[in-house]
């Protein structure tokens, strides 16, 4: 290939995909902040990137009914592609050879990698827990319907998946830095076919295949 060729491109998310994702990542980010204003008072500062303690508490939770429906959106088209194979304990069984990027001594990988599957149920799971934990701690509709033993629990376990959740999405966006190219998938839509080939050489012959 000359240095005036185009690199032949893959496509592999829509513009409706890449739209809802960002959504999703900044109320994921907004989520994070108000959360923290309220989880430490040495925090309290950022409840004023939101109009002040009263405002936050107010809107935090409905940050929270928006991105379980912008995740659910992610999720339909999705799960298919995140459901767990023998490739990827093999692939979890070389993790070394990932981190080395050894990818040649790795199984052909399709859409996901199993590291990318983890972080997507890991997301899935934690989303869930905090809706339901949130749900119960929401005095201005719920309060009446549980006990304050209760609401003392769900504090604690919305506050543990929130700390979990915040780590996973780091990983998430580390990953995504550290594997070039990645990001112009999710900004652009594409990426290369050499990077497709690299990197998810089964989910490419499966479009070779379809094309054909």
């Amino acid at each position: 290939m000359s240095a005036h060729q185009t690199p032949a491109m893959v496509s592999r998310y829509t513009t409706a995909q890449r739209i809802n994702h960002w959504i999703t990542a900044l109320l994921l980010i907004l989520l994070a902040l108000s959360g923290m204003s309220m989880f430490d008072p040495g925090l309290f500062f950022l409840s004023s990137l939101f109009g002040g303690g009263e405002a936050t508490r107010a809107i935090h939770p409905w940050f929270g009914v928006v991105l379980l429906v912008s995740f659910a959106i992610l999720f339909v088209p999705f799960v298919r592609h995140n459901l767990w194979t023998r490739d990827d304990t093999a692939w979890i069984g070389k993790i070394r050879d990932v981190l080395g990027n050894h990818e040649e001594r790795l199984a052909e990988v399709g859409r996901y990698n199993a590291g990318q599957k983890l972080v997507f149920w890991a997301m899935t799971w934690l989303i869930l827990v905090l809706f339901a934990t949130g749900i119960v701690i929401w005095d201005q509709y719920f309060f009446r319907f549980t006990s304050i033993e209760v609401k003392r629990i769900a504090v604690l376990v919305h506050s543990v998946a929130a700390v979990a959740i915040i780590a996973v999405w780091i990983t998430h966006v580390y990953a995504a830095i550290w594997v070039r190219g990645t990001m112009h998938g999710m900004l652009r839509g594409t990426v290369t076919a050499g990077w497709t080939f690299r990197h998810h050489r089964k989910w490419l012959r499966t479009l070779a295949r379809g094309q054909k």
